[in-house]
């Protein structure tokens, strides 16, 4: 269309890197597969188009599994009216992987980037944090999820919820400067905004959006939820910069449009560096926390 540019994204999920094949369902896995794929169009402010999907498949992995997985990412498919047009399939010697590639559009003038945030703007989170972190601390300890908070965060982890319209949103909104999904973890994923766009943040401890399910969770094990909410991977939530000259109005229009807050945690300042105030006034110099892709192998 007319002003309109193609975006593109990949992910790639592989078994015993980044999930266990006997933790979760297929269907599941289908749709955290799409999802993740969906979180970076989001990210972008663009509508998901199309979908490609490429699987190496072990033999120890069930044929009734696959046809599980393949519902999943039908489903959440169709609550986007992302069209699924095909992929490869092939084998693997042990791991089930999973390859998605999905193409989106965004007019040219509403595409968010990570290297446009602004000295002054207000940096903001559209959903909880640490969610998806607590549920695989659950998996990875098998403990089991015998309260209602404990299978929402298991919920959080094992099915993200892509904020695609919420994207779209932000995308058509003059002032709303720059954004990125949160996949690494919060303070990984502002630094890359912080870098991109040479710029600082500070972030207030108590503002950062913590669900009550945290709150419980992190009580239970002896967690500080603010310092495990910052350093969580996998929420997949949005973190945008935005002017303060329309803040009160982006706030109220986004939760009219959506049902839920937009929530302002700080601001991006000219220091060049993360910070978090904390409640007490002390100022900690934040460093990347989150997920290293690489780091795990060193």
């Amino acid at each position: 269309r007319p002003g309109e540019v193609i975006l593109l994204t990949t992910d790639l999920l592989v078994e015993r890197i980044h999930f266990l094949r006997n933790a979760t369902s297929g269907y599941k896995l289908g749709y955290k597969s799409l999802a993740v794929n969906l979180s970076d169009i989001a990210a972008m402010g663009g509508t998901a188009r199309e979908a490609f999907i490429s699987i190496a498949i072990p033999e120890t992995c069930e044929v009734e599994y696959l046809e599980d997985l393949y519902e999943g990412v039908k489903s959440l498919a169709a609550e986007f009216d992302v069209n699924i047009l095909g992929g490869d399939t092939t084998g693997s010697k042990t791991d089930l992987i999973i390859n998605i590639a999905v193409v989106g559009t965004a007019p040219e003038n509403e595409i968010l980037y990570r290297d446009t945030a602004r000295v002054g703007d207000i940096v903001y989170s559209s959903g909880f944090l640490g969610d998806s972190k607590a549920g695989l601390y659950l998996i990875l300890n098998n403990i089991h999820a015998d309260s209602e908070a404990f299978r929402q965060l298991l919920k959080a982890h094992l099915l993200p919820k892509p904020y695609l319209r919420e994207g779209r949103f932000l995308g058509r909104r003059g002032g709303v400067h720059a954004a990125i999904d949160v996949s690494d973890g919060l303070t990984s994923d502002l630094g890359h905004i912080a870098e991109q766009s040479r710029v600082g943040m500070r972030l207030y401890a108590e503002k950062i959006p913590i669900s009550q399910n945290l709150k419980q969770f992190c009580g239970q094990f002896n967690f500080d939820a603010p310092a495990y909410a910052l350093s969580g991977g996998e929420d997949y939530t949005l973190a945008c910069t935005a002017s303060r000259d329309i803040a009160a109005s982006l706030e109220k229009d986004y939760f009219s449009q959506f049902g839920f807050p937009l929530y302002p945690i700080g601001e991006v300042t000219d220091s060049g560096r993360l910070e978090l105030i904390c409640p007490d006034g002390r100022v900690k110099i934040l460093t990347s926390s989150g997920w290293d892709h690489f780091r795990a192998f060193l």
